[in-house]
This record gives structure tokens, sequence and C-alpha cells, in this order.
């Protein structure tokens, strides 16, 4: 871990503050773009309903965003990540098994949830044209929003380091622009202020139309909070906890400026005021003002749905390291630790946007199927910090409360959005279903796959290598073998190797090499140890790697070789008489093996139902030499017949003359 990063996560600075804004508010910070416009809806504007929104929205902040994710949840961090997965990795030492579904549950409805907010912000900010073009059409809009969606898909290949130094700037912009407003508004109607009192919050429930369910609309003010633990890497606690008290402020004072502009204009209906997309963020600009917020509102939702992007890039990588993702290819755009590319994962979620701007077509619809998803995320989270919190032995007098509130608040909001399902909601669910049947089948079958590797001790064999190397009447197959391998304990092997070696086609080399990858549950780290396990004939390396680190075999296996060599522990010259002389170095040769099921098998049916999609699904993820970034040239992929349970006596009778 390079000294600049550790920095990074403890270190107070105004450059990390202004990164903080760039990177991570993206998501609540444009929540005034809509949460107001929906708790209002097409009713005529009433005091007392404005007074109850805002005075939920601000408790919410408050008790949603500050004390759970900012004060409780950051504090769960695995060497500086945040992330549901992150958080996973470190409850996962309590060995409590089934803990692996709030994960991957919550994994997926965040990841949904990365589909639908780029829409749902960069369409509540374009239709603010409408203020000067009350006429342009719909289709119009549309058309702006994929564009405005392509070119940020497009960019995502070059980077965050580019974009990043344009994003805080802006920000900051955004926040300082929300606080403006709002205050100007609060100077005209100071009473509004009295909105902090929970009891308006209380009272909304009774009055409003929509009743309990507007609680719906409301959480929309704090779905970005999920997104703020998973980008904590990228910034530092600190950076965020300072960060907060300034754009918490921006927030409340946009949303307080929004209600006073409203209680002004009790009586009215949003579409009075402001035409078909009446929206109280931009009415209360003045007329003047509002081509430069059209704008600004437009660039920071751009930024809002960069967060949830580079989110995804990061929480499909760990999925991969847990073994709940099938292996993706993964670019390093930067030399900026944790910033990743993931080309599938980018174009994916670009079409899954394309298609929600298409069947929603207007904010307003969009706002229906918001929300569902993230609040099951949050519930999962708060499901994993209990466990955190029970491992960091917090007093259970502190910890059954504060868990219980949380649990109370966000099965309230669950059931507020349970409405959304019918109006759009069954989007997000859907997408949330496949993400989670995908990791559920990964996981099941690596589980499946490992208990029926047979695994067998070196030593056994340790004779019949060292002969075999050797063994002159055996034509050789390279100089140096290399076979990557599962086994975690040094002095064990797969039955399948030991095969490969003697059986399929006697493999004679000089020096067996067996590889062994280990992802570790902190992000960065990268050693390895070497064991030898007979001199100068097999020897094993064991690579440890940070579930944040690239896999690229080839590169790490060359390194350890060099240093091998310089420490004189191994002699990679060619064994060949003539070769030998010239102090020429001997050719390597991967051996990867590659299952298929067997035709043998005689499996349960729900192994057959996970054995068959894992096989589906692994065709159209990485190859395992591309995943270990080694050279085809070098790489010999042998097929491996995969038998589950095989049938013990098929039963034959020999028929004698």
């Amino acid at each position: 871990m390079s000294a600049s990063h550790k920095n990074l996560h403890s270190k107070l600075s105004i450059g990390g503050l202004l990164i903080t804004l760039g990177i991570i508010y993206g998501d609540i910070g444009t929540s005034p773009l809509y949460v107001m416009k929906a708790i209002l809806g097409d009713y005529a504007i009433n005091a007392d309903i404005v007074l109850g929104g805002i005075s939920c929205v601000f408790w919410t902040l408050t008790l949603q965003t500050t004390i759970k994710y900012v004060l409780i949840t950051l504090s769960a961090d695995n060497h500086g990540e945040g992330g549901i997965f992150a958080l996973y990795a470190l409850v996962k030492k309590t060995k409590i098994q089934w803990l692996i579904v709030p994960a991957i549950i919550g994994g997926s409805a965040l990841l949904a949830d990365g589909i639908i907010t780029p829409p749902i912000s960069i369409s509540s900010a374009v239709e603010g044209i409408r203020a000067f073009y009350p006429t342009m059409k719909t289709e119009t809009i549309v058309y702006i929003v994929i564009g405005i969606l392509f070119i940020l898909f497009t960019i995502q290949q070059f980077g965050t380091k580019l974009v990043g130094k344009f994003f805080a700037p802006m920000m900051l912009i955004w926040f300082a622009m929300l606080g403006t407003l709002g205050t100007i508004q609060i100077i005209t109607h100071p009473e509004v202020i009295k909105a902090v009192n929970p009891y308006y919050a209380y009272h909304l429930l009774s009055i409003h139309p929509d009743g309990f369910f507007v609680l719906g609309f409301v959480f929309l003010c704090t779905t970005g909070a999920e997104a703020l633990y998973s980008d904590m890497g990228h910034c530092g606690r600190k950076n965020i906890r300072i960060s907060w008290i300034f754009v918490k402020t921006t927030l409340v004072l946009n949303y307080f400026g929004q209600a006073a502009y409203l209680i002004h204009h009790e009586g009215s209906t949003l579409q009075q005021l402001g035409g078909e997309n009446g929206n109280p963020f931009y009415l209360i600009m003045p007329h003047w003002f509002l081509p430069f917020g059209i704008v600004v509102a437009t660039l920071a939702a751009v930024i809002a749905s960069q967060a949830l992007i580079s989110g995804s890039f990061t929480l499909i990588n760990e999925a991969m390291r847990l073994n709940f993702w099938p292996k993706v290819k993964i670019k390093y755009p930067t030399e900026v630790k944790g910033q990743l590319y993931i080309p599938s994962i980018n174009w994916l979620l670009f079409f899954g946007c394309v298609g929600i701007v298409l069947h929603f077509e207007k904010s307003g619809n969009m706002e229906h199927a918001y929300g569902l998803a993230i609040i099951l995320c949050m519930i999962m989270t708060t499901i994993l910090l209990n466990y955190y919190l029970i491992m960091k032995r917090v007093k259970l007098y502190l910890m059954v409360p504060l868990i219980t509130i949380y649990l109370l608040i966000e099965f309230s909001f669950l059931i507020a959005n349970i409405t959304k399902f019918a109006e759009g909601g069954y989007v997000t669910l859907i997408i949330a279903m496949i993400l989670i049947s995908i990791m559920t089948i990964w996981y099941l079958a690596k589980r499946i796959n490992k208990s029926y590797t047979k695994i067998i001790k070196i030593d056994d064999y340790k004779k019949v290598l060292m002969e075999l190397s050797e063994d002159l009447s055996i034509p050789k197959y390279a100089t140096h073998l290399v076979y990557m391998t599962n086994a975690n304990r040094v002095d064990e092997l797969e039955e399948k190797v030991i095969y490969s070696i003697l059986q399929k086609r006697p493999k004679r080399a000089d020096i067996y090499w067996f590889v062994h990858v280990n992802i570790l549950t902190e992000p960065y780290k990268t050693q390895y140890k070497v064991t030898e396990i007979a001199k100068d004939d097999i020897y094993r390396i064991d690579f440890n790697l940070g579930f944040r680190e690239p896999t690229k075999i080839n590169l790490m296996f060359r390194e350890v070789i060099r240093d091998m060599v310089k420490r004189g522990e191994v002699d990679i010259t060619s064994r060949y008489e003539s070769l030998n002389k010239n102090n020429i170095i001997g050719d390597f040769k991967f051996v990867l093996s590659e299952k298929f099921l067997s035709n043998d098998n005689d499996l349960r049916w729900h192994e057959n139902i996970i054995m068959n999609s894992y096989f589906f699904i692994k065709k159209l993820s990485l190859s395992e030499e591309r995943a270990f970034g080694l050279d085809s040239s070098s790489v010999k992929i042998e097929k491996f017949p995969m038998v589950l349970h095989a049938p013990e006596n098929i039963g034959l009778t020999r028929i004698i003359k």
C-alpha cells in the first residue's frame, strides 16, 4: 500500500474534503431535485403537509444518514474499505454461515439501484428545461437524457482521475447554490424552522392524502447513504464525517427554503405554479438564474451517477473475490489504488439505464420505482452491522435499542415502499432477483465443486515425481511445468494434478511448480511464500493477495523466480547440454484444468440445476488463463470430467457360453 494511499484514509485535508464532495455525495446531494415534488404530488399545497414533509426529511437525514451511516457504520471499515461486502468480510470471522444471505441480497439490491439512480437524477435535472420551453416534447427530453448517459458511460474507461478534478469544484458550487437558494427563501418565511419539531413529522402521516405511504417518498432523501459507505475507500472516514456537516447544512437549508416558498403559495398546485413539470427545486430560483441552475443541476446529476457507477465496479470486484460473481475482465485505468473499470458491468449498467429511461420516460414515474431496492440493502446492512457490533463486544443495553430502532425505521420505510412495487418497483426487484440468483448459483456451485475435489498428500508422490524428472526414456514436456492449485495446505494437492502429470500423458519436466493464490479479507496486500518440497525438483509458491489487488500471476511468478535465482535458491537454466553451456533459460509451461460436467453423474435435482446454470454462466465469463493474467502461448488447458455421485454399480451380468 503506498504511503500516499495510507494518508488518504487517516489524514484530514482540504484536498481530501474537496475530493469527498466530488465522489461521495452525488446521490444524496441531488435528492432536493425530486423529494419535495414527490411528497406533494398533484395535490394542492397545504402548509401542514409541507412542514410535515420537511420535518420527516430533516429527521430521516439525521437518524438514517448522520447517526446510522456517518457515525456508526463508517466505523465498520475493513482496512479503510467500506460497503456491504467489506462489512460481510469482517463479520465472516464469526463463522455464522447464514450471514451470506444478507450480504448477497444487499449487494444485489445496491447494484439494481445503480441502474435507476442515473436516469432519475439526470431526468429530474433535464426536465428543468421546460421552465423555458413548456412545449418541449417528452421524447426530446428522453433523447437528451440517453445522450448524457452515453457520454457518461463512455468516459468511464479513462478512470475518474481526469473527471475528479472537475467534479470537486462542481459539487462545491452545487452545494453552495443549494444553501444560498434555500436561505433566501427562509428569510422571507422564517417560521418554517419550527418544522425541526418531530411532532410535524408524526402529524404528516395522519393528514397526507397517501397517509403512511408518504414515507416512500420521504425515503428518497437518504437513498445515497449506502453509496456513501461503499465509497469510503476512496476518501477516508474523517474526510466524510467533516464534509458531511457542510453537506447536511446545505441540504437542510434547501429543503426548508423550498418549504418556505410552498407555504407562501398555499392552495395552488405545483402544476399551476410551474406548468406540467412544476418542481419546487426550480420554482425557488429567480427566472434569470434558471439557465445556470439547470446546467449546474444536470452536471451534479451526472456526478451523482458517477459515484454509483464506480461503486458498482468496486462491488463486483469484491463479489468476485468472495466467490459470489463469475470472473470478468477488470481494467485499471489509473495508478490510483481502488480505481477500476469493468467493461462488461459498465455496458450492462448503460443498457439497464437506457431501458429504464425508455420504460418510464418521466422522472415522476421513476420516483415510484425508486427506493424499493435500496431499502432492502439498508435492512441487510443493519443485520450485518448487528453482528459486527456483537463481534466488537458492544454492550447489549446500547446495541439492542439501537438495532431495534433502525429495524423499526427501515421496516416502516419498506412497508411504505411496498406500494411502489406495482407502479414500477418490480423493475428494480426483477433486476435484483437476477443478480441474487447469479450470486447464489456461483457461490453454491463453488461449494459443491470444493466438496467433490479429492485432495492428496504431496509426500506420497514426491518420489515418483523426482524419478519421472530423471527418466530419460520419456520425452521432456517442458523445463518448468507450472500447475495452479486450489489446495490450501502446503503439503497437499488436488488428485487431478497428479493424474495429469502421471497418467494422462506422463509429463517429464526438470522442475515442477505448484502455485496457489490466496485472496485475503483485507483490501491491499501482495505477499508470497516459497516452499521447497524437493530441492531442484518440486516447489510450491503461495501468493497472498488483498481482495482489491489485480491477479497478474504471469508477472508475479516471474518476479518470484527472479528473486529465487538472485538468492541462489533455484537454477532455471535449461538442462539440455547445449543450452545449459550457453546459459539459456528453460521454458515455462502453465497447465490449467478446466472442468466439464460428466455424463456419468448421478446428481440430485437441485445440484443439477445449480451445476448446469454454473457451467452456462462460466461460458460467458473470463477464462481461467485470462483471469490469472497468463500468456496464452505458454498455457495448456486440460479438460477434466467433473463427476459428482458416480453411480456405484451398474449391475452388469456376464454371459458365459
